[in-house]
């Protein structure tokens, strides 16, 4: 594995228009983070904390400026590309869960498995691996209902980790846990 830069931002931009009023959510954001690194990116609320966020998890693209992920330019990458680099290599804790209400916590945390196309008896040695490092093993059958707001954030940083991605995106992952659940 390359210990070199991982994600490499140059001058990057996001601007929405919303009728006749621009919004510069961002403006030449330059950021080079290696491999291993665990970095914060802080600030108060509507600084384009998530906006850059959606950004570098290419669930969004830039106004201006330039986005390498791997040494490759994102901005060059197909729908499809994007949509597997998305689930292979990077994991999303969300703030607000986006666990599926219908499904168990184990089916949640399998989600990203099985649209890697891992084999079966892979996906349940990972997703309980997964559940008990967040210390759910035991909750593995719960529905999202059945669970409180803490063991639906376990759940979600779970989902993130399953796939063993180079990047961890994590809006606000810890709002939700107690001193104790840590």
């Amino acid at each position: 594995m390359n210990n070199g830069t991982l994600i490499s931002l140059t001058d990057i931009c996001k601007v929405y228009q919303t009728g006749k009023i621009t919004v510069n959510a961002i403006s030449n954001i330059n950021l080079k983070i290696n491999r291993g690194e665990f970095i914060a990116i802080v600030g108060p609320s509507g600084s384009g904390k998530s906006t850059l966020m959606n950004i570098l998890g290419c669930l969004d693209t830039p106004s201006a400026g330039e986005y390498l992920l791997d040494n490759q330019p994102v901005a060059s990458l197909t729908i499809h590309q994007l949509a597997q680099i998305r689930n292979k290599k990077i994991g999303f804790i969300f703030q607000s869960f986006n666990l599926l209400a219908y499904a168990t916590a184990y089916e949640n945390v399998e989600l990203p498995l099985i649209f890697a196309g891992r084999p079966g008896n892979y996906r349940r040695q990972k997703i309980m691996e997964s559940l008990a490092i967040v210390g759910l093993a035991d909750r593995a059958d719960h529905k999202p209902t059945e669970l409180s707001g803490g063991e639906m954030q376990r759940v979600a940083i779970a989902r993130a980790l399953a796939n063993d991605p180079d990047i961890v995106l994590a809006d606000e992952p810890t709002g939700n846990l107690d001193s104790h659940s840590g």
